[in-house]
This record gives C-alpha cells, sequence and structure tokens, in this order.
C-alpha cells in the first residue's frame, strides 16, 4: 500500500467525526463490560456457595448480555456503529467496511473501557473478587477456542445482517437481534467456555483479576471466527458492489 494511502487513512482516523466515534465506543463499551461482568458478581453476591453450579446465575448472565448489549449497540450505532466488542471491529476491518487506523483506536478504546469499568467494579464493591472467564476442566484450550470462535462467527454475522442497508432501516431491531444472538450463545456455551465472544471484556476482568490463564483463547477462537464471517456475508452469501467508505463507520442502526 503506498504511503501517502496510509497517510490519508490515518489522516481520517483522527478528524474530530472519527474522535467521537472513539468516544462513543469507550462509553458504549464501558456500559456493556459493567453490566456483563457486574451481573456475574452480583449473582456470585447473592449465591456464594453455589454460583458455579446454580442454573440461575447462568440466566442472569445471559439475560446481562441480552440487555446490556442491546442497549450499547443502540446508543453508539449511529457515531461508531456500535461494535463494542474487539472481534466486531476486526470482522469489520476485514470487511473493508473500516480501516486498519481506525480500527486500531477502536481497539484502544473498547480495551480500555473495560478495564475502567471492571477497575470500578473491583473499588466499589470492595470484598468482590472481579471474575475472570475460564473454560472448563475437561476442555483443552484448543476447544474452547473453536467453541468461542463459532459463537463470534454467529454473533458478527448477526451484526452484519443487521446493518446491511439492503435490509432497509431496523431502527431498534438489529441492536435487539444482536443482544439475542449474545445472550442464546452465553446460555449454550457458559459453563464451558463462558461464553464470552468478546476479547476486550475477557481482557478487561483478566488485567483487574491479574489472572490471564487460557487468554489466548479468548482472542484466537473470537478474532478467527469473526474474520470468517465477515468475508462470508460480504463476499458470498451477499456480494456487495462497493466497499463502504474509509471511515467505515455505518449509517445503519445495528452494526
Amino acid at each position: 500500500m503506498a504511503p501517502s494511502s496510509l497517510k490519508a487513512r490515518f489522516e481520517q482516523s483522527i478528524t474530530p467525526d472519527a474522535l467521537k466515534s472513539y468516544l462513543a465506543e469507550f462509553i458504549s463499551t464501558f456500559f456493556y463490560v459493567f453490566a456483563v461482568v457486574g451481573s456475574s458478581m452480583a449473582s456470585r453476591k447473592l449465591t456464594p456457595n453455589a454460583a458455579e453450579t446454580d442454573p440461575s446465575s447462568l440466566v442472569v448472565v445471559a439475560v446481562a448480555n441480552v440487555l446490556a448489549l442491546s442497549s450499547a449497540v443502540y446508543i453508539a450505532a449511529t457515531a461508531s456503529g456500535g461494535h463494542v466488542n474487539p472481534a466486531v471491529t476486526f470482522g469489520m476491518a476485514i470487511g473493508g467496511h473500516i480501516s486498519v487506523p481506525t480500527a486500531l483506536f477502536y481497539w484502544i478504546s473498547q480495551m480500555f473501557a473495560s478495564v475502567m469499568a471492571c477497575l470500578l467494579l473491583r473499588v466499589v464493591t470492595v470484598s468482590q473478587n472481579v471474575p475472570v472467564y475460564a473454560i472448563a476442566e475437561e476442555m483443552t484450550g484448543f476447544g474452547a477456542s473453536l467453541l468461542e470462535g463459532v459463537l463470534t462467527f454467529g454473533l458478527v454475522y448477526t451484526v452484519y445482517a443487521a446493518g446491511d442497508p439492503r435490509r432497509g432501516q431496523l431502527g431498534a431491531v438489529g441492536p435487539l437481534a444482536i443482544g439475542f444472538t449474545a445472550g442464546a450463545c452465553v446460555l449454550a456455551t457458559g459453563p464451558f467456555s463462558g461464553g464470552s465472544m468478546n476479547p476486550a471484556c475477557a481482557f478487561g476482568s483478566a488485567v483487574i483479576a491479574g489472572k490471564f490463564r487460557n487468554q489466548a483463547v479468548y482472542w484466537v477462537g473470537p478474532l478467527v471466527g469473526a474474520a470468517v464471517a465477515g468475508v462470508l456475508y460480504d463476499n458470498v452469501v451477499f456480494p456487495t458492489q462497493a466497499p463502504d467508505s474509509l471511515r467505515g463507520i455505518s449509517e445503519n442502526v445495528g452494526v
């Protein structure tokens, strides 16, 4: 790629509109991680002796995912596309909907927001430990990574469909579809890999808890799954005629 092209892409990544999109990503990701990790902490607080085996704790986290992700996507959709997830951003970059410099700034905003959300939870709850994503003892790292990849594929594919302008203006339906997909994935795989689908969420809780075991599972799987979803949707199942602008921020609710 020519240096002039790289310079142009970088300059478009530091415009006032781009900076607003990074702030929107920070706010929405902060809210999402705060709600999801906080719901897990609340469940453990109410049922300390059964948090790991009580099915209700799984339902609590799944519902929190549905509500928080739907809301987070909706409030940031018009400003940043409402990615709220480095894997979604990666999938959008692979599909050509967002430039690489912008994607990197999105990642920074998302991961910083996740760390700040988990730090706030750790400080205000005082005695509560921040839970981290972990894989079941009977599972291998490869199996858990594959599972997370499949989940993220479904999530990112839904994001693509929800933000596809050819489907018309979906309004709040797009974010709801994304949230319900995430909630269903948590219900299906929570006991096995945690159903993260979001590297930022896994990263933030690991940083504050100081536990990085199997952290690669929550990066490799989701990023690969997101990339496959982006390639398949735009190039195989619903091929587009022309790529989005370099800024790559969708004007449709639900991306």
